[in-house]
């Protein structure tokens, strides 16, 4: 049976991008990934799975920005804040502090973040098996339960 988990309708604040929210839209989307494999929609694991991570990489931008609150529009901020790129949002993240050198430290998190960090949002559009759904769900997990240290 799916558990059941609240919606962004459910929880007061959701219009505001803060870190609070980023968190609970990781892991969201990565309980969305899992009821989706466990249907057999592959697909969208792989896809749900690869954006809790740009959540919980959000969260850890937005928890060392602003008090709490993701930057204001895009032409406010330098670059690297709106985008879906792993790659960039980590290194942003690390500029802002979040973490320090996560990757030589934890070769847990780099074992995981070698799967997930080429993931982007044109996944949603690419066809994928079992395992590689698998796999990303598995990773995304690790790259997050590593990140809860630094949001």
């Amino acid at each position: 049976m799916i558990k059941a988990h609240t919606s962004i309708k459910d929880t007061a604040n959701w219009n505001q991008l803060n870190a609070q929210n980023f968190k609970r839209l990781a892991e969201i989307r990565l309980s969305e990934a899992r009821a989706l494999l466990d249907t057999e929609k592959f697909d969208g694991a792989f896809y749900l799975a690869g954006y809790a991570v740009e959540c919980a990489l959000k969260a850890c931008i937005a928890n060392r920005t602003r008090p709490g609150d993701f930057p204001p529009e895009p032409t406010v901020v330098q670059n690297g804040f709106y985008t879906h790129n792993l790659e960039t949002l980590y290194k942003t993240a690390s500029k802002t502090g979040a973490f320090e050198d996560i990757q030589r430290q934890n070769l847990e998190f780099q074992k995981h973040w070698n799967v997930v960090k080429d993931w982007t949002e044109k996944s949603r559009y690419e066809i994928h098996d079992e395992k590689k759904a698998r796999d990303m769900i598995t990773s995304s997990h690790g790259v997050l339960e590593c990140l809860k240290l630094h949001w």
